[in-house]
């Protein structure tokens, strides 16, 4: 296309799916899940965004972006400094974006705190993130996302509200341990108060359980019950523990680029493989 080429000024254009990652517990594999289900998805032709919204900022340093380079974060975004389209990166993955973090953000509730529409700061950003425009396409040099991941902070905080206000639906990263229900049951309550009083519409997309070890009893134990308490919300691909998929994020990389072979990555491959499944039979269901 050319410059010449221009977009009608309304033109409507797709919304993102919004899946927000999200469990109050740390360490359960929400930001690794992040990085190689949005490098998944796009290795099979989705154009995907993923906005960091833990202080941490650990899904901008695993897919390489050096803190020096975050001049504009999602801290900027949610206070309403920039549009989400000035703090957009690319990464080293073909259609892969990331909104990336910084430490600000861990103030951005107290700042806040007094503002009406606190807790859709996020999703009213994304509402614009598709937006018509009128410019030619060139002009514009932008991109309509197809998915956009939120990973969200271990906590149940303004920031994980804002997720969760701003999602279609809530991706649960599930450790395969002991007390992996009883994080569950605390989160799906928080989903239940967002969806009564701030998003009518969210849904759980899915469970899916992480660092599953073939060789202990209780990762076996905790898939079964899991599965018995959610049902068909539990995907049926399992993230194993795998050595390569730890290593990764060291070299700022999802470890479908340091090594696509390996079973952690063709485990991600296979979850995104089937978020897409589910996603045509969630439309095919709506529009029936």
């Amino acid at each position: 296309m050319t410059d010449e080429v221009p977009l009608a000024p309304n033109a409507p254009r797709p919304m993102p799916r919004v899946l927000a990652l999200a469990n109050q517990k740390g360490g359960v594999g929400k930001t690794t899940t992040a990085i190689n289900l949005g490098t998944a998805l796009a290795a099979i032709g989705e154009t995907v965004l993923i906005v960091d919204l833990d202080p941490q900022g650990n899904a901008s340093t695993g897919l390489g972006i050096d803190r020096r380079s975050r001049r504009v974060s999602t801290y900027d975004v949610l206070t309403g400094e920039v549009e989400f389209r000035d703090a957009i990166l690319e990464t080293a993955v073909p259609r892969l974006h990331i909104a990336p973090s910084t430490m600000d953000l861990s103030g951005v509730e107290l700042e806040l705190a007094g503002q009406r529409d606190r807790a859709y700061r996020l999703r009213d950003a994304i509402r614009r993130l598709n937006a018509p425009s009128g410019m030619s396409i060139r002009q514009r040099n932008d991109i309509d996302y197809t998915y956009v991941l939120i990973d969200c902070p271990p906590s149940l905080n303004l920031i994980t509200v804002n997720a969760m206000a701003a999602a279609n639906a809530i991706l649960v990263p599930l450790q395969c341990e002991f007390f992996a229900l009883e994080g569950l049951s605390q989160l799906l309550k928080t989903v239940e108060q967002v969806r009564s009083t701030l998003n009518p519409d969210l849904t759980i997309h899915g469970v899916v359980l992480t660092m599953f070890d073939a060789r202990n009893n209780l990762s076996s134990q905790v898939v079964e019950d899991v599965r018995q308490f959610m049902g068909e919300k539990v995907y049926e691909t399992i993230i194993p523990r795998n050595v390569r998929v730890s290593e990764a994020p060291s070299y700022g990389k999802p470890v479908l680029l340091y090594d696509l072979k390996c079973v952690g990555s063709q485990a991600y491959l296979r979850l995104a493989s089937e978020i897409i499944q589910r996603e045509r039979t969630l439309r095919a269901t709506a529009a029936a």
